[in-house]
């Protein structure tokens, strides 16, 4: 069975997502458990996966590589399907795995039954997370890609209500430009190279003749953009803020890890590749500038919100700027920063867009747009209750001191996302300035304006979100809020989770670094999914 634990992953959500779908949606008790059981169990193989790459468990493949190489049908590289898990693709599933937990038990509470499908739709999402993250195969990332935008198309629209019909279908439009350009770019690749297998192109892609680079150039600069768009990058980020915003709370809570496939991507082509003979868009240059450019925009957003919900979608693309910058550094000085830098704005957007929705509840007419029309949706009798519940504003049972729990989650999400102590997102900053710093004598240009931009953004993120928290709640008018247990929770365990993670930096950022120096080792990556090749290329 361990041997077959990078597989898992995909298989359990694939699986538990059919089976959800193909059952009765009446026996709703039963669905919501099946679900739960089946993300605790993808989180419990995401950590194992975590403990295996870092030697803590035994290995279930046969190297004592760091690196994992699981070949479907036995199939090996380049002919065959592979998913290689290493330190990053471990984090990354781990990040899921969590994220989409909370998420879950959060929409538990009453948002999957504001329309069909949520449970399946949602596992189909982490399926094509997980996958992405998993795929050694350029192919199969389109094919996750395809996977987990499909399942975004209908959560982004769940719930109804045109303000979040308008902008799902924005995103619907963009996204699905977005995976035509990415099959022109992969045909071109592969066109030129033979292969998509990325371990095999960056053996490749040296030895290409002059045309032969330029087409594949072509091909790459085309699968850059696509990867920027995912990764909420300016200009191509003009989708993001309002699909973000107008999305049902849960969904805006695990979406907030969907800007970051864009940029694992473009992390892992860009070492892949090789910063001498990258092509553009993966140069360290390239990404360093539109990771500043990015943080301007969104930092002008932040500071423009006069909205909550916008002002949490305006963070994420501060954040997604923040490590494109990072990553656009040589040397892994700033790799292992960046990463835990991207773990913690992570856990803080998902829980900073779910505490949004409990802290506007009950300040607006409508608090949400679970109040759809039941006779022209058709909804069932559960429905049509969760309908009459939104009307009177009667939502939850009250829990204990509530109002003081939002405020306390509203200044822990705060201090994360503007980097302000004692939580993880001060310990990311921090570790960021002091690699930067560290970077003077080398590139004193890109240094000191990788500086700049960090402490402007962080000192417009305070200033917006004390505008707005004092705007929320300091109102002496708005009635007691109504909180459920299950909505509650989620929150608070993504606020302790940074504060765990704040006091467990010194281990934590010594795996980070670790990931930095093992994904920059293209030696080993290449050596594990074809053995004995690294040694007559470029690695």
């Amino acid at each position: 069975m361990m041997q077959h634990l990078p597989i898992l992953p995909i298989l359990l959500p694939l699986l538990t997502g059919a089976l959800l779908l193909f059952s009765s949606e009446t026996r709703h008790g039963r669905r919501a458990l099946f679900a739960l059981v089946a993300t605790l169990a993808q989180l419990g193989v995401a950590l194992a996966l975590l403990a295996v790459v870092d030697g803590r468990l035994a290995a279930p493949w046969s190297s004592d590589s760091a690196v994992g190489v699981y070949a479907l049908g036995n199939w090996v590289a380049p002919f065959g399907i592979v998913l290689v898990v290493d330190r990053l693709a471990a984090i990354m599933l781990t990040l899921t795995a969590t994220l989409g937990l909370a998420a879950l038990v959060y929409a538990l509470a009453r948002w999957e039954r504001a329309g069909s499908h949520f449970l399946p739709l949602f596992q189909f999402l982490l399926m094509g997370l997980n996958g992405a993250f998993l795929t050694g195969d350029l192919f199969n990332l389109f094919v996750f890609f395809e996977v987990l935008l499909a399942a975004s198309y209908g959560l982004a629209l769940h719930g109804s209500g045109a303000p979040r019909v308008k902008a799902g279908l924005h995103y619907i439009a963009v996204n699905l430009v977005a995976s035509l350009v990415f099959l022109v770019a992969a045909a071109l690749i592969y066109g030129v190279a033979d292969t998509l297998n990325m371990a095999e192109l960056a053996l490749r892609l040296p030895q290409l003749d002059s045309d032969a680079h330029a087409l594949f150039e072509l091909g790459a600069l085309l699968l850059g953009i696509v990867f920027l768009v995912k990764a909420g990058a300016w200009p191509l980020n003009f989708w993001l803020v309002n699909t973000y915003a107008s999305a049902a709370a849960p969904v805006a809570g695990v979406f907030a890890l969907l800007s970051k496939v864009g940029v694992y991507a473009l992390l892992r082509f860009s070492i892949l590749f090789g910063q001498d003979i990258a092509p553009a868009p993966f140069k360290g240059e390239w990404l360093f500038y539109c990771g500043l450019a990015t943080i301007g925009v969104g930092t002008l957003g932040v500071l423009a919100a006069q909205k909550l919900d916008r002002l949490a979608g305006f963070m994420v693309v501060v954040s997604s700027g923040t490590l494109l910058a990072a990553f656009g550094f040589s040397g892994t000085t700033l790799t292992g920063p960046a990463l835990y830098y991207l773990v913690s704005s992570v856990i803080g957007s998902g829980a900073f867009f779910m505490l949004i929705e409990l802290a506007e509840r009950e300040r607006t007419a409508v608090a949400d747009l679970l109040a759809i029309s039941v006779e022209a949706f058709g909804l069932d009798e559960r429905h049509a209750d969760e309908h009459a519940a939104t009307e009177s504003e009667d939502i939850g049972t009250p829990i204990p001191a509530a109002m003081a729990f939002l405020g306390l989650a509203f200044i822990s999400c705060a201090a994360v996302l503007a980097g302000l102590p004692p939580l993880s997102g001060f310990v990311a900053k921090f570790a960021l300035l002091k690699a930067a710093v560290a970077t003077l004598p080398a590139t004193p240009a890109h240094a000191g304006l990788f500086l700049a931009a960090l402490l402007l953004s962080g000192l417009v993120g305070v200033i917006a979100l004390s505008r707005l928290g004092l705007r929320v709640f300091w109102d002496s008018q708005r009635p007691t809020p109504r909180l459920q247990w299950l909505e509650a929770a989620p929150v608070g365990g993504l606020v302790l989770l940074c504060l765990a993670l704040a006091l467990a930096a010194g281990p934590a950022m010594n795996y980070f670094e670790a990931t930095a120096r093992g994904l920059h080792d293209v030696a080993t990556y290449v050596d594990a999914v074809l053995p004995g090749a690294a040694a007559g290329g470029r690695p």
